[in-house]
């Protein structure tokens, strides 16, 4: 009777192991819809319970899961498909992680211009939407990025527009001198508006995120495409 209790136990222990290899991705999901349905703020479920609570929760359940394999070895009939799925669950949320904390490890800013003398402003509706923040000259506010610069002439507002859509925008307006857009992510709602103010001579862009959530250079590298939008391919 004992072999057979030992055995028992021992798939006990590897259903636990398993379960702890999925607990990062679980707390991620939870975190994500957590913040879609306003239980609270972006900031607290992207900074803290995925990029803090969840990294350790991912090198937990890598840890778990090569515990598991070690348990399996013992008997692979029982326990190798339990300790395959933890080893794959943890190694990909680990792998993930890593990759998403070189991104957020870029230092970049939230609001960024290719005018920092004279940023463009948003729309008046736009405004109203980020709480009055991005206004006329912001230019202490919005500050410039590697690579983005001002394209040297004057873009058609359908160009504009055509430039903002392509890049990922949902256009808001666009008139003669200038076109808005914004753009929602799909995890944490993290929302972008984006300022394209047309000049003779010269076009400008602005990017900025609502929430303040530092992800690396989201802003510069949304800005950069809406850029590469408006400049003509050879």
């Amino acid at each position: 009777m004992a072999e057979p209790s030992r055995a028992r136990t021992a798939e006990i222990r590897l259903r636990w192991l398993t379960l702890a290899a999925f607990a990062a991705p679980i707390l991620v999901l939870i975190a994500v819809f957590g913040t879609r349905f306003g239980l609270w703020s972006a900031e607290f479920g992207l900074g803290v319970l995925t990029l803090k609570i969840g990294r350790i929760l991912a090198f937990a359940g890598l840890a778990a899961a090569l515990v598991a394999i070690i348990i399996a070895l013992k008997d692979m009939r029982r326990g190798g498909l339990y300790a395959a799925v933890s080893l794959v669950v943890a190694g990909a949320t680990v792998a993930l992680f890593l990759v998403q904390e070189r991104r957020f490890a870029v230092p970049a800013d939230n609001d960024v211009t290719s005018d920092v003398a004279e940023a463009p402003a948003f729309s008046r509706a736009v405004l109203a939407m980020r709480g009055g923040q991005g206004t006329a000259g912001g230019g202490g506010a919005s500050v410039a990025c590697p690579g983005l610069v001002s394209v040297p002439r004057q873009v058609a507002p359908e160009t504009a527009a055509a430039a903002l859509s392509a890049a990922g925008f949902t256009v808001r307006g666009a008139a003669p001198f200038r076109a808005d857009g914004a753009q929602e992510g799909f995890w944490f709602g993290l929302t972008y508006d984006a300022a394209i103010r047309i000049r003779p001579g010269r076009t400008d862009v602005r990017v900025a995120q609502r929430e303040g959530v530092k992800v690396g250079d989201e802003a510069c590298r949304l800005a950069r495409t809406v850029v590469m939008g408006l400049t003509p391919q050879s």
